[in-house]
């Protein structure tokens, strides 16, 4: 594929704040952006999205290489580095870069005549089981009296995406009449005054789903302790807590249950179930590398926007495969309506995808999964 036409422009995600969406040959494809971002993760512009949209605007050079497969996203990565002076390519700025990057896969799909997923693993065949958001708290929601977690997640038990959505709707339908919740958080979760053990309680009665919790302990942590609404714990605390959750509440998921530097407390939180680093990790893989190391976790989210690079995506799911680290492809607090992560989730073979339930940024990845499973069939 020859780069005939290139274009960016600023846009609004849906929380309003500004992000960026980027066309190759008339197909588009735009960048989410993050509320609570890690530390490590990669500077989302080079320098702000003004300067980014007009880098891309006058990117000429990119229409001098020829295009065919995911492989060859290393020569836009390398022309980036040369024409801007830069050690990684994703210093361009990540939310940039992964705008530019998924726009010429889906323009070399068009070409192709294939599916976006297809343009990764042609062989895919395995469904991501999705983590679907319904109760919130934290930097999510402006309620000073939510929950200090950032999220209660559920995990459907349904033997398809289809059914799966079907019943992640139904709970999180049930759980706003049940918490008598009338707002809703930046996600389309529920926001609730109740605390984390109350919610934790009401989500056990429900027999069709797994819970899932995003702790987000790095957005609470100060000066070496962990401030809740009602009580400050040391990290030995906060080690005990966690386990304590996992041993009453039996949840299959648990992500970022300490601070973003502390992967030797990351390895004191009981395997029982899946502990997933985002904030430690940032879909950085020396990051990941470490964590593996140290045993800090057993699963990892993917936000293809940390890193910008779907050439290190791409590498950070080879080194988890080998070494049996499950892995979350994931939204963000911010979203835009490229349904485009339900192709990444599935063309990667990543073991879940989490992309709220409600609200159309959110409904418009799990219905494109439903399609690609009608396609596959």
């Amino acid at each position: 594929m020859i780069i005939e036409k290139i274009s960016a422009r600023k846009m609004k995600d849906s929380r309003g704040k500004d992000t960026i969406e980027v066309s190759i040959n008339g197909i588009s494809a735009s960048s989410p952006s993050g509320t609570s971002a890690g530390k490590y993760e990669a500077k989302s512009f080079h320098k702000d999205v003004f300067w980014n949209v007009k880098a891309i605007n006058n990117f000429k050079e990119l229409k001098e290489i020829n295009l065919e497969s995911f492989a060859d996203l290393h020569l836009v990565e390398d022309l980036i580095m040369k024409k801007f002076n830069l050690k990684k390519a994703n210093q361009f700025g990540a939310n940039a870069l992964f705008a530019l990057e998924s726009a010429i896969l889906k323009a070399i799909a068009k070409e192709k005549k294939k599916e976006l997923w297809q343009i990764i693993n042609e062989n895919a065949k395995r469904m991501p089981v999705p983590l679907g958001n319904v109760l919130g708290g934290g930097l999510h929601t402006k309620n000073n009296d939510s929950p200090t977690f950032q999220e209660f997640l559920i995990v459907p038990k349904g033997k398809s995406i289809k059914e799966n959505f079907e019943i992640m709707k139904r709970v999180h339908n049930k759980l706003g009449k049940l918490t008598k919740s009338k707002t809703k958080g930046q996600e389309g979760e529920w926001e609730t005054p109740l605390n984390e053990e109350q919610i934790l309680k009401i989500l056990s009665k429900f027999k069709d789903v797994r819970i899932g919790l995003d702790v987000a302990a790095s957005t609470f942590y100060k000066n070496k302790e962990y401030h809740y609404k009602n009580k400050t714990l040391d990290k030995k605390a906060q080690i005990k807590y966690i386990n304590y959750i996992i041993e009453d509440f039996n949840p299959i998921y648990v992500e970022d249950p300490l601070d973003e530097e502390d992967f030797a407390g990351f390895s004191k939180i009981s395997k029982k179930t899946l502990v997933s680093g985002d904030d430690l990790t940032v879909s950085n893989l020396e990051r990941v590398k470490k964590a593996y190391k140290m045993k800090s976790i057993n699963c990892m989210i993917l936000k293809p926007n940390q890193t910008g690079s779907l050439i290190e995506i791409n590498e950070v799911v080879k080194f988890c495969k080998h070494h049996g680290i499950k892995t979350v492809f994931s939204h963000r607090a911010g979203e835009t309506l490229d349904n485009a992560l339900a192709d990444y989730a599935f063309g990667f073979q990543s073991d879940f995808i989490k992309c709220g339930i409600s609200t159309k940024w959110r409904e418009v990845k799990l219905k494109r999964l439903i399609d690609i499973a009608k396609s596959i069939r």
